[in-house]
């Protein structure tokens, strides 16, 4: 009997929530819902499970080195990321296992962005009260990707959260939920260029901490 041939497996996906009250969320609980009832996709209420802002690193890094997707699923909030998803970059994505020498954990991986903004997007325009369009505020996320080896996928955004209507709302909901289902599989991704490499000197590296309390560093500061 001729061997069979072993099943396909989908790429992993791993998503990040990140809503300090989904009570007052409009779009972004919906489509949590949507991602929480996908095959594949593991997903993380970032506000639910660290509400005392303890991120559980090792957890976090085992979760995110398994996955071939990252989505940041967020309102954009003063023009950024919620306070506990950046504070989830900032310890998960170590120096030594997300960038610089030896970081390479994420290498290779995908990073897609999902966000909502409260303003319409006329408002994101240099003649209105944003001043800005909305790619002026993409770049932290594009070189946080490119830092740590990874693609910047194009981002979903809805603009207008709190005025969209129903038709607008489940729309979108659903091409996320597609989006998700159909991964790798979408016709963009074959233009998009490699991501650059982003080498960071070892003398720009962070100072690790038996470093810093050894005599040399002692004497160092001194100097």
């Amino acid at each position: 009997m001729p061997d069979l041939p072993a099943p396909l497996t989908q790429p992993s996906v791993y998503l990040l929530a990140a809503h300090p009250n989904w009570r007052e969320s409009r779009v972004n609980r919906r489509l949590l819902a949507a991602a929480q009832a996908l095959p594949g996709v593991k997903v993380c209420d970032l506000y639910a499970r660290y509400p005392d802002y303890d991120i559980d690193v090792p957890a976090e890094q085992a979760s995110a080195a398994a996955a071939s997707l990252i989505v940041l699923l967020h309102p954009v909030q003063w023009y950024s990321m919620p306070a506990l998803l950046k504070l989830w970059l900032d310890e998960v994505l170590a120096h030594g296992w997300a960038y610089g020498a030896g970081g390479t954990a994420l290498q290779g991986k995908d990073l897609w962005l999902v966000a909502t903004t409260g303003g319409p997007e006329s408002s994101y325009h240099p003649q209105s009260y944003n001043r800005y369009f909305f790619d002026a505020f993409l770049p932290p996320y594009e070189q946080t990707a490119a830092l740590c080896g990874m693609r910047f996928l194009p981002p979903l955004l809805l603009h207008g959260a709190h005025s969209a209507s129903e038709q607008e709302v489940a729309a979108h909901v659903a091409v996320f939920a597609e989006r998700l289902k159909t991964y790798p599989a979408w016709p963009e991704l074959a233009e998009l260029d490699a991501c650059p490499a982003c080498d960071v000197p070892a003398t720009d590296r962070p100072q690790e901490p038996d470093e810093a309390r050894s005599p040399q560093a002692a004497s160092r500061r001194a100097a």
